[in-house]
């Protein structure tokens, strides 16, 4: 099968969050499916300046206010399928933001172009290479369905992936002409969303099938206080939506293994990588958990709710290392808890080592998000044998077994839900985790059963491989 993804980032190549690694991933465990899968990426700087053995494809006089290339390479064993389009993406700062931190004012139009150029692939093919299927990601793949409409082709089929629902991609209706869209279908049953154009709604009702990164967060999308207002959508779609749990790398992630830690090996345990974190984070020894927080730092992920319960985890002789960045409030909230509490350490930034080592050498991992379509960082610390603790919803529900008195009578659970998602409900899973932590040998018995996790990606690629086969078989 000849699968084209579709998407705006590309681990290692460009990430600004967990869609990254699942595009990243995807490609070599689908490989093993039998599915040949090409990543097309907009050509920021770091994409142009990793590809490598570049042959040009296609050519567009005008892409959307300017001439590009279609280049085809590779980069870290992936085969691209790249947009050199200097005009829309030779820039400086992230995918989507200026250096300033605000979005591009012509962020429609960049991806945009991405759908498009999706679009022509699958209708003419490039390089001598055409997809029968075209899998896109997230609003920036949605308006494909409208553009491989445009070009009457019927004979690949169209899948669009949910990572995160709370990000439409929308924009004034009077760019419909600069955005290449039919004025005809401006209206509810396609990209129209209360006036605007929706990308994400033109590919949620175009594609032929939608999934999303776990099984729950497929049930929540048709809830009204999980849908961010196209639960209706969702509803409608019910038949075409299927939810496939998000896998890791187990070769990146991997304790016995990796070297971006300082003291590794299976044998040697979690306490030299528990004392070399105490000692990089400056923190003193202590006799509750090290727990840690490696996060976006947005209200989407519970953090608030975290300032106003860690007192109880420090009366309880708990720690905190945190990693991330993100909303001013919080990280300066966080700032000055640390120099208030010598048993809290915070980073404000991104480390990709200082992350892997905090998996390693941490005790518990903080996870309360408010919602949470898949999460990757519990996926992580499972595999370390470093204990979630996670608020009940999306792929957390799915991915770690509660500590419930069943889950620990039958030796089965792998770390800590709470719900409702409070400051009161975390308050109480901090005094569970703490008297979990004093239990070693319950504790221990957990250890285990995380790491035993299956995190990988070989269920979920098959569940992908078998969903392309079905919609292709599809008359």
């Amino acid at each position: 099968m000849r699968v084209l993804s579709v998407t705006s980032e590309c681990a290692p190549l460009v990430k600004t969050g967990g869609l990254a690694d699942v595009a990243g991933a995807l490609p070599g465990a689908l490989a093993q499916q039998g599915v040949q899968m090409r990543v097309l990426l907009p050509g920021y700087p770091a994409v142009m300046a990793a590809l490598a053995d570049a042959a040009e494809v296609a050519r567009y006089d005008d892409l959307f206010g300017g001439p590009a290339r279609l280049l085809s390479g590779t980069a870290h064993g992936l085969e691209l399928m790249v947009i050199d389009a200097p005009h829309l993406y030779d820039r400086p700062g992230g995918p989507y933001l200026a250096p300033n931190g605000q979005d591009w004012p012509d962020n429609p139009e960049r991806f945009a172009a991405l759908s498009w150029v999706a679009a022509e692939v699958a209708a003419h093919g490039a390089g001598g290479w055409r997809p029968q299927v075209l899998h896109g990601h997230d609003w920036q793949a949605g308006l494909m369905t409208e553009y491989l409409q445009a070009t009457g082709v019927r004979d690949v089929r169209t899948v669009l992936t949910i990572h995160n629902i709370a990000f439409h991609g929308t924009t004034g209706a009077d760019r419909i002409a600069s955005l290449r869209l039919d004025p005809w279908r401006f209206h509810s049953g396609a990209y129209e969303y209360w006036g605007a154009v929706s990308a994400l709604k033109a590919g949620l009702l175009g594609a032929d099938a939608l999934t999303t990164v776990s099984p729950r967060y497929a049930e929540e999308l048709m809830m009204p206080e999980f849908g961010m207002g196209l639960d209706g959508v969702m509803r409608d779609r019910r038949a075409s939506l299927t939810g496939i749990l998000n896998g890791i790398d187990t070769g990146i992630w991997d304790p016995a293994t990796d070297p971006l830690i300082r003291s590794y090996g299976a044998a040697r345990g979690k306490a030299p990588n528990k004392a070399a974190l105490r000692e990089e984070f400056g923190l003193p020894q202590a006799e509750g958990p090290l727990c840690v927080i490696v996060s976006r730092m947005t209200h989407q992920k519970g953090l608030d709710l975290v300032l106003e319960a860690l007192p109880v985890l420090l009366e309880h002789g708990g720690q905190l290392a945190l990693l991330g960045s993100g909303e001013s409030g919080l990280e300066q909230g966080f700032r000055v808890l640390a120099e208030q509490q010598p048993q809290v350490a915070v980073r404000i930034g991104y480390d990709e080592a200082l992350s892997h080592r905090m998996m390693a050498g941490a005790d518990a991992i903080l996870v309360p998000s408010r919602f949470e379509p898949c999460g990757l960082t519990q996926l992580y610390a499972l595999r370390y044998g470093t204990l979630p603790l996670v608020a009940l919803t999306g792929g957390l529900a799915d991915t770690v077994i509660n500590a419930s008195p069943a889950a620990l009578a039958r030796g089965v659970a792998t770390g800590i839900q709470f719900a409702p998602v409070t400051a009161d409900s975390l308050r109480n899973a901090f005094v569970t985790l703490c008297k979990l932590f004093k239990d070693q040998k319950t504790w221990s018995r957990m250890q285990r059963n995380a790491m035993a996790q299956p995190v990988g990606w070989d269920l979920s690629a098959q569940a992908y491989a078998q969903l392309y086969d079905r919609l292709i078989g599809q008359e």
